[in-house]
Formats: C-alpha cells, sequence, structure tokens
C-alpha cells in the first residue's frame, strides 16, 4: 500500500551546521510511529517539514492528495481567537462533530471559555492539543504532547490515540507513553535516520546493537591508522617517495574519525555530593496549609530519611509545588510543624526555569557574571570546558538563553544544579523537555545519589527507576504515602492517578465563567440553543445502541465463532461510548453556561 506520506533524501543546513543529511520517513495508512534522537538532532525540524511547515534545502516531499494532516507544535499561537472553544472549534472541518471541542477541552483541564491572551503555556499547549485532535486527522504529527500533562491527561491521551484510526508521528521524552503506543521506531541520528518494525520497547537494545557494531568499525578503522602511520615511517616506498594516494587515505579516515567522535558526545553528568547530613532529613507533623477556602494541604505526616528519594504525584492543582515547598522550608505551614535535619545542603531544579534570565548569555548563567570561571564543587573549571560536559560547543558561549530550544535550557539548568555541592536534591519536573539519553543519564545519577531527593514528576517511567516512595494527592488536599516507585503504588492502590471529581471540575468551569472574560458571551448562539435541545434525545438514542452492543458481545460464542465480527462490534462500543461521553460532557457545560447567563 502506498504511503500516506513520505520524505526522501531530505537535506537542511542552518549556517554551518548540517542538520539533516539524507533523512527519510515514510507514514502509512494507521501507522505507529515514534521518531527518537538526541536533543538539537532535528526531530522537531524533520517533523515540520512532514507537515509542510518549512521547505528542505534539497530532497522530496509528497502526501496523498486529500490527506488531512495536523501538526502540534511546541509554541502554539493563539492570537485572533476570543476563547479556546473558538480556537479549537476553527480546526473542525465540514461534516465533523462539533461537539469534540468542548469533550477535548474538558479532558485536557480546559472550559473552552479561557481568553488565548491571559494562557500559560502549557494551557496554550493543551488546546493545541485539543485543536489537532478534534478532526480525527488522518495523520498526526505530534512534537511532546505529553510536556504540561498531568498524569491523568496523559493516560487518557494514550486512550484517545489509541483509539484513534490515523496514523500518528510521534516525539516525546516519556518513555511508557511511547512503549504504549508505539509499532515502529524512527532514529534521526548525525542527519541520517533509521528504522525499526518494533515498538519502542525494542528501541534502546537495537540502538545499542548498532552503536556496538559502529565500535567495532572504528576499532578496524584505528589499526587501520596506525598501520598506515607505520608504512610511512618504516615503509621502503614511504623511503623513496610518498605515495600520494594513501597518504590521502590516511587523512580521509583520520578526518571521518574526528567527525564521528565529535558528533556522538555525550552528557557528562554528575552530582557532587556534599558533607553529610543527618540520619533524620524532614520529620513533618499534621502539616495542613490552605489559600482562602482552599484548603490545599490537610493534616500531612512524613518522616524523610538519608538516602530516601520521594516521588510526589497527582494531578495538576492537586497541591504538590505547595506541599514540595512546604517540606523545604520555603513556605510556613498554617497548622503542624516541619523539621529540617542538620547539615542539609540543598540544590534546587525549578520547573519554571526561573533561574534562568533570558537576556544572559550561558557563561554568565554559569558563572554568574563572574568572568570565565565556574566552580564545580568548590573548584575552579573553564566555563567553556564545563558547558562541553552539557553538549554545548565554545561558539554557544555567548549565546543568549532565550533563543535556547526547551531540551538546552533543561540542560542548562541541570549545568547549574550538578555545579553546587549537594546532599539534597529537589526536583520539580525534571524530565520536561530531556532527550531521552539525558534522561537515561539523569536516571542513573539520581538513582546513585548517595544523600536525599525529593522529585515531582508525571514521568511513570522515571518515578519507577528512582523512588523508593510515592506521596500520592488523594484529592482534598490529602495525601497518602505508599513503598516503591509509581507502578508499585499503582499495585498497592489499584488504581494510578485519577482526575479531579465532578464536583471539583463543576466548580472550577463555573469559577472559569464568573471570570471577566465570560462578558464576552452576551447569549447563547444559535448553534449551542440547537445543541441544548438536541443533545438529550441523542444521548439516549446512544445508551440505547451501547446496551445492545454489551448484549452482543456478552455472547460466548461471538469471539470464538466470529473474531472479525466481535473486533468489529468492540471497536463500535468504543467508539459509541467516547460520543456518548464528549455529548455527556457538552449538554453540562453548556447547561452550566446558561444558568449562568441567565443569573
Amino acid at each position: 500500500m502506498a504511503p500516506l506520506l513520505f520524505l526522501k533524501d531530505i537535506h537542511i543546513r542552518f549556517g554551518n551546521t548540517v542538520l539533516l543529511d539524507g533523512a527519510e520517513l515514510s507514514v502509512g495508512e494507521g501507522e505507529r510511529l515514534c521518531l527518537v534522537g538526541r536533543n538539537g538532532s532535528g526531530k522537531s525540524t524533520l517533523l515540520k517539514i512532514a507537515a509542510g511547515m518549512i521547505e528542505a534545502d534539497s530532497g522530496e516531499r509528497f502526501a496523498q492528495p486529500g490527506a488531512t494532516i495536523r501538526y502540534l507544535p511546541q509554541e502554539p499561537n493563539l492570537s485572533g481567537y476570543v476563547t479556546t472553544h473558538d480556537y479549537v472549534e476553527a480546526g473542525l472541518q465540514p461534516g465533523d462533530d462539533p461537539n469534540r471541542a468542548f469533550y477535548l477541552l474538558g479532558h485536557l483541564g480546559l472550559t473552552g471559555m479561557e481568553t488565548p491572551a491571559t494562557l500559560s503555556g502549557g494551557e496554550a499547549r493543551r488546546a493545541a492539543l485539543a485543536r489537532v485532535l478534534a478532526p480525527r486527522p488522518d495523520i498526526l504529527l505530534l512534537d511532546e504532547p505529553t510536556n504540561h500533562l498531568d498524569l491523568p491527561a496523559i493516560e487518557w491521551l494514550e486512550s484517545e490515540l489509541k483509539s484513534s484510526r490515523g496514523a500518528l508521528v510521534l516525539i516525546s521524552h516519556d518513555r511508557r507513553f511511547l512503549e504504549n503506543l508505539s509499532r515502529a521506531v524512527v532514529w534521526l541520528d548525525r542527519g541520517q535516520t533509521q528504522r525499526l518494525e518494533q515498538g519502542f520497547g525494542a528501541f534502546e537494545g537495537w540502538r545499542d546493537g548498532l552503536l556496538e557494531q559502529e565500535e567495532i568499525e572504528r576499532h578496524k578503522r584505528d589499526r587501520k591508522i596506525a598501520n598506515e602511520l607505520d608504512w610511512l615511517a618504516h615503509g621502503r616506498s614511504a623511503r623513496r617517495k610518498r605515495n600520494q594516494g594513501r597518504l590521502a587515505r590516511l587523512n580521509g579516515l583520520r578526518k571521518g574519525r574526528r567527525e564521528e567522535l565529535k558528533s556522538m558526545g555525550m552528557v557528562k553528568m554528575e552530582a557532587l555530593e556534599g558533607a553529610t547530613s543527618g540520619t533524620k532529613v524532614i520529620d513533618a507533623k499534621g502539616v495542613a496549609k490552605s489559600f482562602g477556602d482552599k484548603h490545599v494541604i490537610r493534616d500531612f505526616t512524613l518522616r524523610i530519611h538519608r538516602g530516601d528519594r520521594i516521588g510526589i504525584v497527582g494531578p495538576n492543582g492537586a497541591g504538590k509545588t505547595t506541599l514540595l515547598k512546604l517540606l523545604t522550608g520555603a513556605l510556613q505551614p498554617d497548622a503542624g510543624n516541619v523539621k529540617l535535619g542538620a547539615g542539609i545542603e540543598m540544590a534546587k531544579l525549578d520547573q519554571n526555569r526561573a533561574a534562568l534570565h533570558p537576556e544572559d548569555n550561558l557563561a554568565n548563567a554559569l558563572t554568574g557574571g563572574g568572568g570565565d570561571t565556574v566552580f564545580v564543587g568548590g573548584k575552579p573549571r573553564h566555563v567553556v570546558s564545563y558547558m562541553q560536559d552539557f553538549l554545548f560547543t565554545p561558539a554557544q558561549a555567548r549565546t543568549p538563553v532565550k533563543v535556547l530550544s526547551g531540551g538546552e535550557r533543561a540542560r542548562l539548568l541541570l549545568a547549574k544544579l550538578f555545579a553546587l555541592p549537594s546532599n539534597f536534591l529537589v526536583l520539580d519536573e525534571p524530565t520536561n523537555d530531556l532527550d531521552l539519553e539525558t534522561l537515561d543519564l539523569l536516571e542513573e545519577v539520581v538513582g546513585d545519589y548517595p544523600g536525599t531527593a525529593l522529585v515531582v514528576s508525571h514521568d511513570r517511567d522515571f518515578l519507577d527507576r528512582v523512588a523508593t516512595m510515592i506521596v500520592m494527592a488523594e484529592g482534598e488536599g490529602r495525601f497518602a504515602v505508599y513503598a516503591g516507585g509509581y507502578s508499585d503504588m499503582v499495585a498497592q492502590r489499584g488504581q494510578g492517578v485519577e482526575k479531579p471529581s465532578a464536583k471539583t471540575v463543576e466548580k472550577k468551569s463555573a469559577a472559569a465563567k464568573s471570570r471577566p472574560d465570560r462578558e464576552t458571551v452576551a447569549k447563547l448562539s444559535f448553534s449551542d440553543q440547537h445543541a441544548l435541545k438536541a443533545l438529550p434525545g441523542q444521548i439516549e438514542k446512544q445508551n440505547r445502541e451501547i446496551a445492545g452492543l454489551q448484549v452482543e458481545l456478552s455472547d460466548p460464542a461471538l469471539y470464538g465463532g466470529n473474531p472479525a465480527q466481535f473486533a468489529k462490534l468492540s471497536g463500535r462500543l468504543a467508539e459509541v461510548q467516547t460520543s456518548r461521553d464528549a455529548d455527556e460532557e457538552l449538554w453540562l457545560a453548556l447547561e452550566m453556561k446558561r444558568e449562568a447567563l441567565e443569573s
């Protein structure tokens, strides 16, 4: 079957840097691909070329006529729209279900009534994700779709994408997300692509095998270089007459070796251990915190010992960062007390990247503006040398922070963090924007860290690899403690992180409608009025169809006698249930909107 989209022999250069050097990508109907590679390897650029957003310097791009392609950028533009619902609805095509806009926004933590100009970067990304999902396109190109999503939203998105019939190309740092969705992997490395016809779970072993084979070839090349040098020094032909052909081959071998070493750079990351802290690091008893009438933390007790690695998880808005600030002394509780142990040397990573000033250059960000020397664990190092440990080139020393990619900013923050001696790491969303190789190393560093670590994260795989204890937001300001990593918590609790309750969502929607931006809507539109009248009957019809399908599927002879029909009915059941849920949420949102306007 002909692919819906393919790129062939793609080349692109930015300045003196060759980013893509013959890269290829082929996307067939219903395929599930993940695109992986180092930060700065050109993944986002290749995806933009696939989406038709930018043109390559050379190469071929083909998309099947009539195929719908939707692309999720890392920095969406919502200007020109009154509300987030207007923005998402504008992405629909004639004949698309208009109810999906509210359904998708609701699952992504938005009401549809937000004013785009007031959105945070994370909220804008969630609105953009709803917009690309709304029309159910033939091909979805998603660049870091899980960034700024909490665990309930990530798991919902997995389910939504699994039930989608369209093709999918994913860039993500979330291993569990990639493992659950991908059926093939495209590896972008040194400007070129290689493809594995298996899911991401098989990728790292396959990649390591390729790199091992490269190392064998490199060793052979080094031996050949040594033989050529020996010939130059001792061969009779060399004494009589230099063989220019052999010299040219030697220089070519040397050049190839230099380029390989340059392109295969790895992040050098090591947490510098400070003085040993006391055995008891944090002792929190009966801690409570409220903001106005909202109880964020209620009666929380936890004792943390040296060497513990605590993961804090929960949906957005559950109070995870507030709890982190209470435990580290950055915020005082309203009730209860928090005692920090003796000898604590704390190193913090802020999820908001507040430690970076946009106008600073890289060298100043690392030295604090103090010349060309950075003190790493109290010892002086030239800032350029230290930058190179984190894959920055000497030419980037004077580059402003504001032009760095998200992955580069993440690496810069880690460089600042690990220059400090510490015995207590405090990491708020440390995995955001990291490539998989750097994430591997961060997991290793945190896992082997001799001190104590306190981590807020939505990355399930990261938590499974590093955490010895999970603190879980149970709702209504209450947190519970579970031994082990994220999967251990799920096994003990019987489920993962849940969405906020329907009551909480209703309160949030009502609060959103009371904001000034609600005044932009004077009355229900004609389509809203029509939907309010039509939806109850539509929902009742869907419930009857669901009941009928469940009766058919309950027949034990169906699966064995007609598996194709069983699969067809199962697919239809999932489709109707999804549509029914969307209609119910839309009806609720419209009913609340009507009541708010009437009052």
